[in-house]
């Protein structure tokens, strides 16, 4: 009877010895389950407060009188952090509404605004952090914002976001994080705001070129006043003087009949053509500030488009690889610059051999009248530069052909300060000899290229604009069309 008695009471003291444990298992398990259906993860303050209970269950080991006081803590934790994570869950999974307000085409490499706005429905404040979603190849500031809002109020976080490449983008998410109202959870929320976005090439030069070219202040940007063989001198209309206009152009006898200031406008040269072919294939893979060559070149082919789109000339453009990607008969007018916008800022270089052969017959093909065909391009091996020469050289009877040729500055750096023996490169000698060799094969090409009548435009990707302005007015002036 003893005995029985003895183990009948051994047996319930290590069941309440147990309990505490029973108790903080039975605590920990919403944390498993919230982080996986929920998205609700526990804060710094709970991981203390459960130290805190683990604490007070190792105290009862050596103290089972301890035992009530354990289980009640365990037991109000429980109540507390089962009433705080309720509570944010319904109020964050109720009472809460995002959007956001963005451009929907923007300039590569140039900062813009995105603004988001949450909007608290719920009756209670809402305290945690925002983040907007990110496209791949952007950079923001800051990253994320903090997040405080009253019931029933709203709140706009304002970022700068930049591109670092051409294309087409789609922003899906807006990210909340919020703390439950006694710090002991954190809730992860995405909510859906889908913004598409498209990055064209940079602009801001076309405004640059409009404003220059109004004040007679192009030299600032490198673009030469070319002198017209036999310039333009037909009258064409007469108009109201504006304040950019040259007062030599003034009409004197029509401003005192009109008694306002009128000037005289005269016609340009007739329409020209003109089309890009723009390689996008591994030629122009690479890079230079951040950008590749493609991006360079089509920088500065846009603003030559916009150059002789100005001078009432009709432009096209080709972009090929491997195969024909997109192609823009020529035309004039302003709306050309935006179809020849839409269909050069999703071209990407790619890792394969450009197919001039098929660029040159789809042109021919479809363009039969003489045209400046401007290709932009890079020559690195023989078969490259052996290609490029037979194609350009073999339609100079029918169209003008230029030959844009993209410089490599580590080359000519390399060529330039070859350094000293003993300055930590053993072999900046030996570098210098290979890429002045490789530039005068370089220059041969070029040569050879004027030899067989076609025009040259060899410069670094970041400094093409200019020169290859320059050179159209020139062919402009020359009226070599």
């Amino acid at each position: 009877m003893n005995e029985s008695l003895r183990e009948s009471l051994q047996n319930q003291f290590q069941w309440q010895v147990q309990l505490p444990w029973l108790l903080l298992i039975l605590l920990a398990l919403p944390l498993v389950l919230s982080a996986w259906k929920l998205k609700i993860y526990p804060s710094i303050w709970w991981i203390v407060l459960l130290t805190i209970s683990v604490a007070c269950c190792i105290v009862t080991i050596f103290a089972p009188n301890f035992l009530v006081v354990t289980a009640a803590i365990d037991v109000a934790l429980l109540l507390l952090a089962s009433a705080d994570l309720v509570l944010l869950y319904v109020q964050s999974n109720y009472g809460i509404q995002a959007s956001r307000s963005i451009a929907r085409t923007v300039s590569l490499g140039v900062p813009f605004d995105s603004e988001v706005t949450i909007e608290n429905r719920s009756g209670m404040t809402l305290v945690g952090e925002v983040r907007d979603d990110l496209p791949e190849h952007f950079s923001c500031t800051p990253s994320e914002h903090a997040l405080r809002l009253a019931p029933r109020s709203q709140m706009s976080a304002k970022r700068k976001l930049t591109p670092g490449r051409r294309g087409s983008f789609e922003l899906q998410h807006v990210y909340l994080k919020f703390n439950s109202l006694c710090r002991l959870w954190v809730r992860h929320v995405r909510i859906e705001v889908q913004d598409s976005l498209k990055v064209y090439p940079d602009m801001k030069q076309l405004a640059d070129y409009a404003l220059l070219a109004r004040t007679n202040r192009l030299s600032l940007i490198g673009v030469r006043k070319t002198r017209r063989i036999g310039q333009d001198s037909d009258f064409e209309r007469l108009r109201d003087y504006s304040r950019d206009d040259n007062y030599r152009h003034i009409d004197w006898r029509s401003t005192a009949r009109r008694r306002k200031l009128t000037v005289r406008q005269f016609q340009s040269d007739q329409s020209q053509r003109i089309i890009f072919l723009l390689d996008c294939g591994r030629m122009m893979t690479n890079s230079r500030d951040g950008y590749s060559l493609l991006d360079h070149a089509l920088n500065s082919m846009l603003m030559m488009a916009y150059v002789a789109l100005s001078q009432g000339d009709s432009v096209g453009l080709l972009c090929f690889s491997d195969t024909i990607h997109s192609y823009i008969p020529p035309r004039g007018g302003s709306s050309q610059m935006n179809r020849l916008l839409q269909a050069g800022f999703d071209q990407f270089p790619r890792l394969v051999e450009s197919r001039y052969d098929q660029a040159f017959l789809y042109l021919s093909t479809h363009c039969k009248r003489r045209s400046l065909v401007v290709l932009a391009t890079n020559v690195i091996d023989e078969v490259n530069a052996g290609a490029v020469a037979d194609y350009l050289g073999n339609i100079s009877g029918q169209h003008l052909p230029l030959g844009v040729l993209l410089r490599d500055r580590q080359m000519f750096d390399a060529a330039d300060s070859p350094g000293e023996v003993g300055d930590g490169d053993d072999f900046a000698m030996y570098k210098a000899a290979a890429a002045a060799d490789i530039l005068l094969w370089r220059d041969q090409v070029i040569r050879d290229l004027g030899h067989r009548g076609v025009l040259t435009v060899d410069a670094f990707p970041d400094e093409l604009t200019a020169p290859l302005v320059n050179q159209y007015l020139e062919i402009k002036a020359k009226h070599l069309l």
